[in-house]
């Protein structure tokens, strides 16, 4: 069962305006922000900053996502009731959690296990239906695709082509699916939006201004 604090509420209705002013339009994805808890996918510590508009640390070197950059990803996925949606880095379990607000069927990878193991936990606690792996994210997760979109939340030296051939093709007149990746090096990214056309075909978008943590394969380090 979701739980609330009532302290947090004008802390949150105030993050929201935040959101809005900074240019973000689509209603669905700002309630759904709305309904996530985020104090509770936060450390203890930093509970009264869940509502700051910034990137916060939860261990492992690993942050949760400024909302601002939740809300752009998931604003740039289009994401429509009943999408099949993989994320590549669960952390905190945040994104995923506004995801399932939104009526996705999420399928989310974490390669650190303990932050694996107690996000997978937290999103059941709290009612969240998402379906946690353990593993290489760079890989997906092609028994269980194709996918409507793919959201990636780390920065990563390059786009996985795994990830591109495991988007839904367009269908007729249904879009393909969208892959929301940041690409570039440690000192900054490009958001990019990758469409999945006919075939061997993808249309690519770049956005400015992302930094993220890198993105990780089981080789790496």
């Amino acid at each position: 069962m979701k739980t609330d604090d009532w302290k947090f509420n004008r802390r949150r209705d105030k993050l929201l305006d935040e959101l809005r002013e900074k240019g973000i339009k689509d209603e669905r994805v700002l309630a759904a922000l709305a309904a996530v808890p985020r104090h509770l996918f936060v450390e203890h510590a930093f509970q009264h900053r869940a509502y700051e508009d910034v990137a916060l640390p939860i261990g492992h070197r690993v942050t949760i996502s400024q909302p601002y950059t939740v809300a752009v990803q998931t604003e740039m996925l289009a994401v429509r009731k009943d999408a099949r949606i993989l994320e590549i880095g669960t952390g905190s379990g945040y994104q995923a959690a506004v995801l399932c607000e939104m009526g996705a069927r999420v399928f989310t990878i974490e390669r650190i296990k303990p932050l694996f193991d107690r996000t997978s936990d937290l999103l059941r606690e709290l009612g969240y239906r998402a379906v946690c792996r353990y593993g290489d994210g760079t890989q997906g997760w092609e028994s269980v695709g194709p996918f409507d979109g793919i959201i990636v939340t780390a920065g990563a030296v390059q786009v996985p082509e795994p990830l591109m051939r495991q988007l839904r093709p367009r269908e007729g007149m249904k879009p393909g699916g969208r892959l929301i990746i940041p690409v570039g090096d440690r000192n900054g990214q490009r958001m990019y939006r990758i469409t999945r056309m006919d075939g061997d075909t993808w249309e690519e978008e770049a956005f400015e201004g992302f930094r993220f943590v890198p993105l990780l394969g089981d080789t790496e380090g």
